[in-house]
Protein backbone atom coordinates (compact mmCIF):
# COMPACT_ATOMS: atom_id res chain seq x y z
CA UNK A 1 0.00 0.00 0.00
CA UNK A 2 1.43 3.37 -0.98
CA UNK A 3 0.52 6.86 0.13
CA UNK A 4 0.64 9.83 -2.22
CA UNK A 5 -0.84 13.27 -1.82
CA UNK A 6 -2.28 13.13 -5.35
CA UNK A 7 -4.22 9.92 -4.81
CA UNK A 8 -7.89 10.45 -5.74
CA UNK A 9 -9.03 8.05 -3.04
CA UNK A 10 -8.52 7.64 0.69
CA UNK A 11 -6.88 4.54 2.13
CA UNK A 12 -9.40 4.07 4.92
CA UNK A 13 -12.59 5.57 6.34
CA UNK A 14 -13.28 6.19 10.01
CA UNK A 15 -16.93 6.19 11.09
CA UNK A 16 -17.21 7.68 14.56
CA UNK A 17 -14.93 10.60 15.35
CA UNK A 18 -15.25 10.75 19.11
CA UNK A 19 -12.23 10.51 21.40
CA UNK A 20 -10.93 7.19 20.02
CA UNK A 21 -12.00 7.61 16.40
CA UNK A 22 -10.45 11.06 16.14
CA UNK A 23 -7.23 9.88 17.77
CA UNK A 24 -6.89 6.89 15.42
CA UNK A 25 -7.60 9.18 12.45
CA UNK A 26 -4.88 11.64 13.42
CA UNK A 27 -2.47 8.76 14.04
CA UNK A 28 -3.15 7.45 10.51
CA UNK A 29 -2.55 10.91 9.06
CA UNK A 30 0.71 11.20 11.03
CA UNK A 31 1.85 8.07 9.23
CA UNK A 32 0.99 9.33 5.76
CA UNK A 33 -2.41 7.76 5.15
CA UNK A 34 -5.45 9.53 3.70
CA UNK A 35 -8.61 9.18 5.78
CA UNK A 36 -12.28 9.84 5.05
CA UNK A 37 -14.29 10.57 8.19
CA UNK A 38 -17.95 10.62 9.18
CA UNK A 39 -19.83 11.25 12.41
CA UNK A 40 -23.45 12.10 13.15
CA UNK A 41 -22.14 14.78 15.51
CA UNK A 42 -21.01 17.70 13.34
CA UNK A 43 -18.81 19.10 16.12
CA UNK A 44 -16.76 15.87 16.09
CA UNK A 45 -16.22 16.24 12.34
CA UNK A 46 -15.25 19.88 12.76
CA UNK A 47 -12.80 19.16 15.58
CA UNK A 48 -11.14 16.33 13.64
CA UNK A 49 -10.89 18.50 10.52
CA UNK A 50 -9.22 21.31 12.44
CA UNK A 51 -6.67 19.04 14.12
CA UNK A 52 -5.98 17.14 10.90
CA UNK A 53 -5.20 20.39 9.06
CA UNK A 54 -2.53 21.20 11.61
CA UNK A 55 -0.76 17.94 10.73
CA UNK A 56 -1.17 17.94 6.95
CA UNK A 57 -3.38 19.63 4.37
CA UNK A 58 -5.57 17.34 2.31
CA UNK A 59 -5.08 14.01 4.09
CA UNK A 60 -8.46 14.13 5.83
CA UNK A 61 -11.74 14.26 3.93
CA UNK A 62 -14.80 15.14 6.01
CA UNK A 63 -17.91 13.43 4.65
CA UNK A 64 -21.55 14.23 5.36
CA UNK A 65 -23.02 10.85 4.33
CA UNK A 66 -22.11 7.19 4.16
CA UNK A 67 -22.57 7.30 0.39
CA UNK A 68 -19.87 9.96 0.23
CA UNK A 69 -17.62 7.83 2.45
CA UNK A 70 -17.93 4.90 0.03
CA UNK A 71 -17.25 7.15 -2.97
CA UNK A 72 -13.87 8.17 -1.55
CA UNK A 73 -12.60 4.60 -1.13
CA UNK A 74 -11.10 2.26 -3.74
CA UNK A 75 -12.19 -1.36 -3.89
CA UNK A 76 -11.97 -3.25 -1.65
CA UNK A 77 -13.03 -0.47 0.66
CA UNK A 78 -11.58 -0.43 4.19
CA UNK A 79 -13.90 1.09 6.77
CA UNK A 80 -13.17 1.28 10.51
CA UNK A 81 -15.99 1.71 13.01
CA UNK A 82 -15.20 3.58 16.21
CA UNK A 83 -18.62 3.38 17.84
CA UNK A 84 -19.87 2.01 21.18
CA UNK A 85 -20.21 -1.76 21.49
CA UNK A 86 -23.65 -3.23 21.04
CA UNK A 87 -26.56 -2.71 18.67
CA UNK A 88 -25.10 0.48 17.19
CA UNK A 89 -22.40 -1.59 15.44
CA UNK A 90 -25.06 -3.52 13.52
CA UNK A 91 -27.04 -0.35 12.89
CA UNK A 92 -24.05 1.33 11.21
CA UNK A 93 -23.26 -1.78 9.17
CA UNK A 94 -26.88 -1.98 7.98
CA UNK A 95 -26.69 1.66 6.90
CA UNK A 96 -23.43 0.94 5.05
CA UNK A 97 -25.02 -2.00 3.24
CA UNK A 98 -27.93 0.21 2.23
CA UNK A 99 -25.45 2.84 1.03
CA UNK A 100 -23.84 0.38 -1.39
CA UNK A 101 -21.28 -1.71 0.49
CA UNK A 102 -19.94 -4.67 -1.51
CA UNK A 103 -19.16 -8.25 -0.32
CA UNK A 104 -15.39 -7.73 -0.72
CA UNK A 105 -15.35 -4.51 1.33
CA UNK A 106 -13.67 -4.74 4.75
CA UNK A 107 -15.52 -3.36 7.80
CA UNK A 108 -13.45 -3.25 10.99
CA UNK A 109 -15.02 -3.07 14.46
CA UNK A 110 -12.50 -1.24 16.68
CA UNK A 111 -14.78 -0.96 19.72
CA UNK A 112 -14.86 -2.98 22.94
CA UNK A 113 -17.31 -5.56 21.63
CA UNK A 114 -17.95 -8.82 23.46
CA UNK A 115 -15.99 -11.51 21.63
CA UNK A 116 -19.00 -13.78 21.17
CA UNK A 117 -20.84 -10.90 19.46
CA UNK A 118 -17.89 -10.59 17.07
CA UNK A 119 -18.12 -14.28 16.17
CA UNK A 120 -21.87 -13.93 15.62
CA UNK A 121 -21.38 -10.88 13.38
CA UNK A 122 -18.75 -12.65 11.31
CA UNK A 123 -21.25 -15.45 10.58
CA UNK A 124 -24.17 -13.06 10.04
CA UNK A 125 -22.39 -10.89 7.46
CA UNK A 126 -20.87 -13.75 5.46
CA UNK A 127 -21.40 -12.99 1.75
CA UNK A 128 -22.45 -9.41 2.49
CA UNK A 129 -19.09 -7.91 3.53
CA UNK A 130 -15.72 -8.94 4.95
CA UNK A 131 -16.23 -8.39 8.68
CA UNK A 132 -12.99 -7.84 10.61
CA UNK A 133 -12.23 -6.72 14.15
CA UNK A 134 -9.40 -4.91 15.88
CA UNK A 135 -9.40 -4.39 19.62
CA UNK A 136 -7.56 -1.22 20.61
CA UNK A 137 -5.77 -0.74 23.93
CA UNK A 138 -4.05 2.33 25.31
CA UNK A 139 -6.87 4.82 25.71
CA UNK A 140 -6.92 8.18 23.99
CA UNK A 141 -3.16 8.73 24.12
CA UNK A 142 -2.48 5.24 22.86
CA UNK A 143 -4.86 5.62 19.94
CA UNK A 144 -3.32 8.97 19.08
CA UNK A 145 0.38 8.09 19.29
CA UNK A 146 0.61 4.29 19.25
CA UNK A 147 -1.86 1.74 20.62
CA UNK A 148 -1.58 -2.00 21.06
CA UNK A 149 -3.78 -3.62 18.42
CA UNK A 150 -5.34 -7.09 18.60
CA UNK A 151 -6.80 -7.96 15.19
CA UNK A 152 -8.80 -11.02 14.18
CA UNK A 153 -10.85 -12.31 11.28
CA UNK A 154 -10.17 -13.16 7.65
CA UNK A 155 -6.43 -13.55 6.91
CA UNK A 156 -6.77 -11.89 3.50
CA UNK A 157 -8.31 -8.84 5.19
CA UNK A 158 -5.42 -8.80 7.67
CA UNK A 159 -2.84 -8.71 4.86
CA UNK A 160 -4.64 -5.70 3.42
CA UNK A 161 -5.00 -3.88 6.76
CA UNK A 162 -1.61 -4.89 8.20
CA UNK A 163 0.50 -2.05 6.69
CA UNK A 164 -1.75 0.59 8.24
CA UNK A 165 -1.99 -1.15 11.60
CA UNK A 166 1.77 -1.76 11.80
CA UNK A 167 2.36 1.91 11.00
CA UNK A 168 0.09 3.33 13.71
CA UNK A 169 0.77 0.77 16.46
CA UNK A 170 3.12 1.33 19.38
CA UNK A 171 6.69 0.17 18.77
CA UNK A 172 9.35 -1.50 20.89
CA UNK A 173 13.12 -1.66 20.39
CA UNK A 174 15.27 -4.80 20.27
CA UNK A 175 15.18 -4.99 24.06
CA UNK A 176 11.38 -4.94 24.14
CA UNK A 177 11.20 -1.39 25.49
CA UNK A 178 8.76 1.21 24.09
CA UNK A 179 10.12 3.79 21.64
CA UNK A 180 8.83 7.29 20.91
CA UNK A 181 5.98 7.79 18.39
CA UNK A 182 6.98 7.66 14.69
CA UNK A 183 10.27 5.91 15.51
CA UNK A 184 11.17 2.56 13.98
CA UNK A 185 10.71 -0.62 15.96
CA UNK A 186 8.72 -3.83 16.24
CA UNK A 187 5.01 -3.02 15.95
CA UNK A 188 2.61 -4.00 18.73
CA UNK A 189 -0.05 -5.03 16.20
CA UNK A 190 -0.94 -8.69 16.64
CA UNK A 191 -3.10 -10.81 14.35
CA UNK A 192 -4.53 -13.28 16.86
CA UNK A 193 -6.40 -15.50 14.42
CA UNK A 194 -10.07 -16.34 13.73
CA UNK A 195 -12.88 -13.87 14.27
CA UNK A 196 -13.54 -13.05 17.91
CA UNK A 197 -10.09 -14.02 19.16
CA UNK A 198 -8.82 -10.42 19.06
CA UNK A 199 -11.68 -9.10 21.16
CA UNK A 200 -11.24 -12.08 23.48
CA UNK A 201 -7.54 -11.36 23.99
CA UNK A 202 -8.41 -7.70 24.68
CA UNK A 203 -11.05 -8.80 27.19
CA UNK A 204 -8.48 -10.86 29.09
CA UNK A 205 -6.04 -7.94 28.84
CA UNK A 206 -8.64 -5.81 30.59
CA UNK A 207 -9.22 -8.49 33.22
CA UNK A 208 -5.50 -8.50 33.96
CA UNK A 209 -5.63 -4.71 34.00
CA UNK A 210 -8.40 -4.77 36.64
CA UNK A 211 -6.33 -7.08 38.85
CA UNK A 212 -3.03 -5.23 38.33
CA UNK A 213 -4.65 -1.94 39.36
CA UNK A 214 -6.20 -3.58 42.42
CA UNK A 215 -2.84 -5.03 43.55
CA UNK A 216 -1.19 -1.62 43.40
CA UNK A 217 -4.08 -0.08 45.32
CA UNK A 218 -3.76 -2.70 48.06
CA UNK A 219 -0.09 -1.87 48.55
CA UNK A 220 -0.98 1.82 48.73
CA UNK A 221 -3.66 1.04 51.34
CA UNK A 222 -1.22 -1.00 53.45
CA UNK A 223 1.46 1.68 53.42
CA UNK A 224 -1.07 4.40 54.17
CA UNK A 225 -3.30 2.65 56.72
CA UNK A 226 -0.87 0.40 58.56
CA UNK A 227 2.45 2.25 58.27
CA UNK A 228 0.94 5.74 58.14
CA UNK A 229 2.93 7.00 55.16
CA UNK A 230 1.84 10.12 53.31
CA UNK A 231 0.69 9.80 49.71
CA UNK A 232 3.73 11.64 48.36
CA UNK A 233 6.09 9.31 50.21
CA UNK A 234 4.28 6.27 48.78
CA UNK A 235 4.58 7.89 45.36
CA UNK A 236 8.35 8.09 45.84
CA UNK A 237 8.44 4.38 46.75
CA UNK A 238 6.44 3.50 43.65
CA UNK A 239 8.78 5.61 41.50
CA UNK A 240 11.74 3.66 42.86
CA UNK A 241 9.99 0.35 42.24
CA UNK A 242 9.30 1.48 38.69
CA UNK A 243 13.04 1.38 38.01
CA UNK A 244 13.18 -2.40 38.53
CA UNK A 245 11.18 -5.56 37.86
CA UNK A 246 7.90 -3.76 38.63
CA UNK A 247 8.46 -1.23 35.85
CA UNK A 248 5.11 -0.67 34.15
CA UNK A 249 2.74 1.99 32.91
CA UNK A 250 0.36 1.41 35.83
CA UNK A 251 3.17 1.74 38.38
CA UNK A 252 4.38 4.91 36.67
CA UNK A 253 0.99 6.63 36.68
CA UNK A 254 0.24 5.49 40.25
CA UNK A 255 3.43 7.19 41.44
CA UNK A 256 2.49 10.33 39.53
CA UNK A 257 -1.05 10.35 40.96
CA UNK A 258 0.16 9.98 44.56
CA UNK A 259 2.45 13.00 44.21
CA UNK A 260 -0.29 15.23 42.81
CA UNK A 261 -1.63 17.95 45.14
CA UNK A 262 -5.29 18.96 45.15
CA UNK A 263 -5.71 22.33 43.44
CA UNK A 264 -8.22 23.55 46.05
CA UNK A 265 -7.09 22.17 49.42
CA UNK A 266 -3.39 21.56 48.74
CA UNK A 267 -3.92 18.09 50.21
CA UNK A 268 -2.89 14.99 48.25
CA UNK A 269 -5.41 14.78 45.42
CA UNK A 270 -5.90 11.04 45.90
CA UNK A 271 -7.23 11.68 49.42
CA UNK A 272 -9.85 14.07 48.02
CA UNK A 273 -11.22 11.53 45.55
CA UNK A 274 -14.30 9.52 46.63
CA UNK A 275 -13.41 5.85 47.08
CA UNK A 276 -16.03 4.47 44.68
CA UNK A 277 -14.56 2.83 41.56
CA UNK A 278 -16.39 2.51 38.27
CA UNK A 279 -16.18 -0.25 35.69
CA UNK A 280 -17.23 -0.75 32.07
CA UNK A 281 -17.78 -4.49 32.08
CA UNK A 282 -14.74 -6.13 30.50
CA UNK A 283 -13.41 -7.26 33.88
CA UNK A 284 -16.81 -8.76 34.66
CA UNK A 285 -16.83 -10.51 31.27
CA UNK A 286 -13.41 -12.02 32.06
CA UNK A 287 -14.51 -13.26 35.48
CA UNK A 288 -17.71 -14.75 34.05
CA UNK A 289 -15.78 -16.42 31.23
CA UNK A 290 -13.36 -18.01 33.72
CA UNK A 291 -16.33 -19.57 35.52
CA UNK A 292 -17.96 -20.69 32.28
CA UNK A 293 -14.89 -22.52 30.98
CA UNK A 294 -13.80 -23.80 34.40
CA UNK A 295 -10.44 -22.04 34.41
CA UNK A 296 -9.73 -20.38 37.79
CA UNK A 297 -8.88 -16.68 37.70
CA UNK A 298 -9.56 -15.79 41.35
CA UNK A 299 -7.45 -12.63 41.51
CA UNK A 300 -9.18 -11.18 38.46
CA UNK A 301 -12.57 -12.02 39.97
CA UNK A 302 -11.53 -10.49 43.31
CA UNK A 303 -10.61 -7.25 41.56
CA UNK A 304 -14.13 -7.07 40.14
CA UNK A 305 -15.61 -7.76 43.58
CA UNK A 306 -13.37 -5.06 45.07
CA UNK A 307 -14.84 -2.48 42.70
CA UNK A 308 -18.34 -3.66 43.58
CA UNK A 309 -17.54 -3.38 47.29
CA UNK A 310 -16.18 0.11 46.77
CA UNK A 311 -19.55 1.21 45.41
CA UNK A 312 -21.21 0.28 48.75
CA UNK A 313 -19.90 3.41 50.46
CA UNK A 314 -22.83 3.92 52.87
CA UNK A 315 -22.83 0.27 53.89
CA UNK A 316 -19.09 0.36 54.53
CA UNK A 317 -19.49 3.49 56.64
CA UNK A 318 -22.14 1.67 58.68
CA UNK A 319 -19.86 -1.35 58.93
CA UNK A 320 -17.11 0.83 60.37
CA UNK A 321 -19.46 1.66 63.23
CA UNK A 322 -21.10 -1.73 63.70
CA UNK A 323 -18.37 -4.31 63.13
CA UNK A 324 -15.92 -4.81 65.97
CA UNK A 325 -12.37 -5.41 64.91
CA UNK A 326 -9.59 -7.01 66.94
CA UNK A 327 -6.14 -6.65 65.42
CA UNK A 328 -2.52 -6.90 66.40
CA UNK A 329 -0.75 -3.68 67.26
CA UNK A 330 1.56 -2.84 64.40
CA UNK A 331 5.05 -3.96 65.21
CA UNK A 332 7.69 -1.32 64.91
CA UNK A 333 10.16 -2.64 62.38
CA UNK A 334 12.47 -1.15 59.82
CA UNK A 335 10.47 0.59 57.10
CA UNK A 336 12.83 -0.90 54.55
CA UNK A 337 11.79 -4.41 55.66
CA UNK A 338 8.09 -3.67 55.19
CA UNK A 339 8.72 -2.03 51.81
CA UNK A 340 10.73 -5.07 50.67
CA UNK A 341 7.93 -7.43 51.74
CA UNK A 342 5.30 -5.40 49.88
CA UNK A 343 7.49 -5.13 46.78
CA UNK A 344 7.94 -8.90 46.59
CA UNK A 345 4.29 -9.58 47.39
CA UNK A 346 3.21 -7.25 44.59
CA UNK A 347 5.58 -8.87 42.11
CA UNK A 348 4.54 -12.43 42.98
CA UNK A 349 0.84 -11.58 42.93
CA UNK A 350 1.27 -9.79 39.60
CA UNK A 351 2.89 -12.91 38.15
CA UNK A 352 -0.05 -15.01 39.36
CA UNK A 353 -2.51 -12.61 37.72
CA UNK A 354 -0.74 -12.94 34.37
CA UNK A 355 -0.59 -16.71 34.85
CA UNK A 356 -4.35 -16.73 35.37
CA UNK A 357 -4.92 -14.56 32.30
CA UNK A 358 -2.73 -16.63 29.97
CA UNK A 359 -4.20 -19.87 31.35
CA UNK A 360 -7.67 -18.54 30.59
CA UNK A 361 -6.64 -17.68 27.03
CA UNK A 362 -5.07 -21.13 26.65
CA UNK A 363 -8.24 -22.87 27.82
CA UNK A 364 -10.55 -20.89 25.55
CA UNK A 365 -8.12 -21.15 22.62
CA UNK A 366 -8.28 -24.94 22.89
CA UNK A 367 -12.08 -24.91 23.15
CA UNK A 368 -12.48 -22.56 20.17
CA UNK A 369 -9.60 -24.13 18.16
CA UNK A 370 -7.94 -20.71 17.79
CA UNK A 371 -4.32 -21.81 18.27
CA UNK A 372 -3.38 -18.51 19.93
CA UNK A 373 0.31 -17.61 19.88
CA UNK A 374 1.03 -16.50 23.45
CA UNK A 375 4.53 -15.24 22.73
CA UNK A 376 3.09 -12.93 20.05
CA UNK A 377 0.33 -11.77 22.39
CA UNK A 378 2.88 -10.95 25.11
CA UNK A 379 4.98 -9.11 22.52
CA UNK A 380 1.96 -7.09 21.48
CA UNK A 381 1.37 -5.96 25.06
CA UNK A 382 4.89 -4.62 25.62
CA UNK A 383 3.93 -1.10 24.49
CA UNK A 384 0.82 0.93 23.78
CA UNK A 385 -1.59 -0.89 26.10
CA UNK A 386 -2.50 -0.20 29.73
CA UNK A 387 -0.72 -3.28 31.12
CA UNK A 388 2.52 -2.62 29.24
CA UNK A 389 5.47 -3.57 31.43
CA UNK A 390 9.10 -4.66 31.25
CA UNK A 391 7.85 -7.88 32.83
CA UNK A 392 6.22 -8.84 29.48
CA UNK A 393 9.60 -9.32 27.83
CA UNK A 394 10.24 -12.23 30.21
CA UNK A 395 6.77 -13.64 29.50
CA UNK A 396 7.53 -13.46 25.78
CA UNK A 397 10.76 -15.39 26.30
CA UNK A 398 8.96 -18.00 28.41
CA UNK A 399 6.47 -18.80 25.64
CA UNK A 400 9.13 -18.61 22.93
CA UNK A 401 11.15 -21.21 24.83
CA UNK A 402 8.08 -23.40 25.35
CA UNK A 403 5.00 -22.55 23.24
CA UNK A 404 3.11 -25.35 25.04
CA UNK A 405 3.96 -24.05 28.54
CA UNK A 406 1.17 -25.35 30.75
CA UNK A 407 1.18 -22.46 33.19
CA UNK A 408 3.37 -19.37 33.44
CA UNK A 409 4.26 -20.30 37.02
CA UNK A 410 5.99 -23.42 35.70
CA UNK A 411 8.52 -21.41 33.70
CA UNK A 412 12.00 -21.80 35.20
CA UNK A 413 12.71 -18.05 35.39
CA UNK A 414 9.44 -17.19 37.09
CA UNK A 415 9.65 -20.23 39.35
CA UNK A 416 12.99 -18.95 40.61
CA UNK A 417 11.58 -15.43 41.06
CA UNK A 418 8.73 -16.66 43.24
CA UNK A 419 10.98 -18.96 45.23
CA UNK A 420 13.32 -16.11 46.13
CA UNK A 421 10.45 -13.75 47.10
CA UNK A 422 7.90 -16.17 48.52
CA UNK A 423 8.50 -15.66 52.25
CA UNK A 424 8.12 -11.90 51.92
CA UNK A 425 4.84 -12.51 50.07
CA UNK A 426 3.60 -14.76 52.86
CA UNK A 427 4.66 -12.30 55.57
CA UNK A 428 2.79 -9.52 53.77
CA UNK A 429 -0.45 -11.53 53.60
CA UNK A 430 -0.13 -12.68 57.22
CA UNK A 431 0.60 -9.19 58.51
CA UNK A 432 -2.24 -7.66 56.52
CA UNK A 433 -4.63 -10.09 58.23
CA UNK A 434 -3.18 -9.38 61.67
CA UNK A 435 -3.35 -5.61 61.14
CA UNK A 436 -6.86 -5.65 59.67
CA UNK A 437 -6.22 -4.34 56.15
CA UNK A 438 -7.95 -6.01 53.22
CA UNK A 439 -5.72 -7.27 50.41
CA UNK A 440 -8.09 -9.53 48.43
CA UNK A 441 -5.98 -9.44 45.27
CA UNK A 442 -2.61 -10.24 46.83
CA UNK A 443 -4.20 -12.77 49.21
CA UNK A 444 -6.17 -14.60 46.51
CA UNK A 445 -3.02 -14.77 44.37
CA UNK A 446 -1.19 -16.53 47.21
CA UNK A 447 -4.09 -18.97 47.62
CA UNK A 448 -3.98 -19.61 43.86
CA UNK A 449 -0.25 -20.32 44.07
CA UNK A 450 -0.64 -22.64 47.04
CA UNK A 451 -3.53 -24.50 45.39
CA UNK A 452 -1.59 -24.82 42.13
CA UNK A 453 1.36 -26.47 43.90
CA UNK A 454 -0.84 -28.80 45.98
CA UNK A 455 -1.06 -32.30 44.47
CA UNK A 456 -3.94 -33.27 46.80
CA UNK A 457 -6.75 -30.81 47.52
CA UNK A 458 -9.70 -31.37 49.91
CA UNK A 459 -12.00 -31.89 46.92
CA UNK A 460 -12.05 -35.58 47.89
CA UNK A 461 -14.19 -34.67 50.92
CA UNK A 462 -16.22 -32.27 48.80
CA UNK A 463 -17.01 -34.97 46.24
CA UNK A 464 -18.00 -37.35 49.06
CA UNK A 465 -20.38 -34.66 50.35
CA UNK A 466 -21.92 -34.37 46.87
CA UNK A 467 -22.37 -38.12 46.70
CA UNK A 468 -23.90 -38.20 50.21
CA UNK A 469 -26.68 -35.67 49.56
CA UNK A 470 -27.06 -35.94 45.77
CA UNK A 471 -25.76 -39.34 44.65
CA UNK A 472 -23.33 -37.54 42.32
CA UNK A 473 -20.82 -40.45 42.44
CA UNK A 474 -17.04 -40.25 42.73
CA UNK A 475 -13.87 -41.78 41.27
CA UNK A 476 -11.33 -43.77 43.27
CA UNK A 477 -7.58 -43.15 43.37
CA UNK A 478 -6.90 -46.88 42.88
CA UNK A 479 -9.17 -47.25 39.82
CA UNK A 480 -9.49 -45.51 36.41
CA UNK A 481 -11.04 -42.06 36.77
CA UNK A 482 -13.72 -42.94 34.23
CA UNK A 483 -15.11 -45.57 36.61
CA UNK A 484 -17.69 -44.05 38.98
CA UNK A 485 -18.81 -45.22 42.43
CA UNK A 486 -21.60 -44.40 44.86
CA UNK A 487 -22.16 -45.23 48.52
CA UNK A 488 -25.60 -46.03 49.92
CA UNK A 489 -24.97 -43.65 52.82
CA UNK A 490 -28.32 -44.15 54.54
CA UNK A 491 -27.99 -47.92 54.72
CA UNK A 492 -26.36 -49.91 57.57
CA UNK A 493 -24.00 -51.41 56.83
CA UNK A 494 -23.11 -48.97 54.08
CA UNK A 495 -22.20 -50.38 50.71
CA UNK A 496 -20.20 -49.07 47.76
CA UNK A 497 -21.84 -49.51 44.38
CA UNK A 498 -19.96 -49.47 41.10
CA UNK A 499 -21.84 -47.31 38.62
Amino acid sequence: MTTTSTAPHCHIAMIGLGVMGKSLTLNLIDNGFHVAGFDLNSSNIQQTTQEAQIISKGQFVACDSLEQILAHLPSPRVIALSVPAGDIVDSVITDLLNAGLNPQDIVIDTGNSLWTDTIARDKHYQGKLNFFSTAVSGGEQGARFGPALMASGDEHAWEYVKPMWNAIAAKVNQHGLPVEPLQDGEACATFTGPSGSGHYVKMVHNGIEYADMQLICEVYQYLHQVIGLKAEHIGDIFSEWNQGVLNSYLMEISADILKQKDFQSDQPLVEMILDKAGQKGTGVWTAINSLEVGCPAPSIAQSVYARSLSSLKERRQLGEQKLAVITETHKTEALSTTIAELHDALYCAKLCVYAQGFDLMKTTSEQQDWQLNFAEIAKGWRAGCIIRAVFLQSITKAFEADPQLDNLLFDQHFGHEIKSRQLNWRRCVANASLYGVAIPGIGSALSYFDSMRCATLPANLLQAQRDYFGSHTYSRIDQPESQKYHVEWSHHPRTEIKK
